[in-house]
């Protein structure tokens, strides 16, 4: 821990990705805060393995906290958001959670109402980590941005500020992702209905010509299956962003729904790809 930390930084939650932007922070000069209260043993030892101090309770991060960073499944971010408003907090306050713009400024409007500033921002790329440094970033929005990105920046983790308002980040990140996460779930139901038609084989033989690449997105389905569970709630925040901008929304519904008959593989290492995961996608 750094002797002379160069702000503190209140952590919520230290999931793989919030321990890893944890240590990222604690890399770059700042004490990182957690709360290990109805925490499991698992995210105790990430903590601990990523540099973070914990403090037990809610109410002791808030207090001791100059930044909040709200890094949690997308349907829990405005639950993040309420239990720190309702303990007055009044500094800065960054949602880096896969949600819509609208929904980024509701929880701006939540936190503001106690006198919180509040900062947008949007994770494209997996866990930071010292070995590939600069490979996820993390962009912000908002008028507190480049203070938030000060206090960031040096770590392993890319800290981008676009001169933007607060939705700007967030919308970035539902186009990211609407693509990358989108698309894998149109694969996998294509396979599945593949499967059920009785083509598969076929389709494999065509695709082994035409779209090589599609065979390996295929096999490496299965982390999307062991992230699925959270990456239905972000599907659901990208259709409600199309459909705020007068598009059809449908398709990223769809994804949900995709994403939400793979849940069975929770957090699973041997989750399967290809069209042995496809087969867990058909409904009699």
């Amino acid at each position: 821990m750094n002797p002379h930390p160069t702000t503190t930084i209140g952590l919520l939650n230290p999931g793989a990705m919030g321990a890893a932007v944890g240590a990222s922070a604690v890399a770059a000069g700042a004490q990182v805060l957690w709360v290990s209260e109805d925490r499991s043993d698992a995210t105790y030892e990430r903590a601990k393995a990523a540099g973070l101090q914990d403090v037990a309770w809610l109410n002791a991060l808030v207090n001791q906290s100059r930044i909040i960073l709200s890094i949690c499944p997308p349907h829990a971010a405005m639950d993040v958001a309420e239990s720190v408003r309702m303990l007055g907090y009044e500094r800065i306050f960054v949602d880096c959670n896969a949600v819509s713009p609208e929904t980024a400024r509701k929880v701006g409007e939540m936190v503001g109402q106690v006198g919180a500033d509040f900062v947008d921002g949007g994770i494209i790329g997996g866990p930071p980590s010292a070995d590939r440094p600069g490979a996820t970033r993390l962009y912000l929005s908002g008028e507190e941005a480049p203070r938030v990105a000060r206090y960031l920046s040096g770590g392993p983790l890319d800290v981008i500020v676009l001169d933007a308002p607060v939705g700007a980040a967030s919308a970035l990140k539902m186009a990211y992702a609407g693509w990358t996460k989108g698309t894998s779930a149109l694969l996998a139901a294509i396979e599945a209905l593949a499967i059920r038609e009785g083509v598969m084989d076929a389709l494999e033989q065509e695709w082994s010509k035409s779209q090589p690449r599609l065979m390996a997105q295929s096999e490496g389905l299965g982390g999307a299956a062991a992230k699925a569970w959270r990456w239905v709630g972000e599907m659901e925040e990208i259709a409600a962003t199309f459909e705020s901008n007068g598009l059809p929304g449908g398709f990223h519904e769809a994804a949900a729904e995709v994403y939400r008959r793979m849940e069975q593989f929770k957090d699973d290492p041997n989750a399967p790809g290809g069209p042995e995961l496809a087969k867990h996608l058909l409904r009699d």
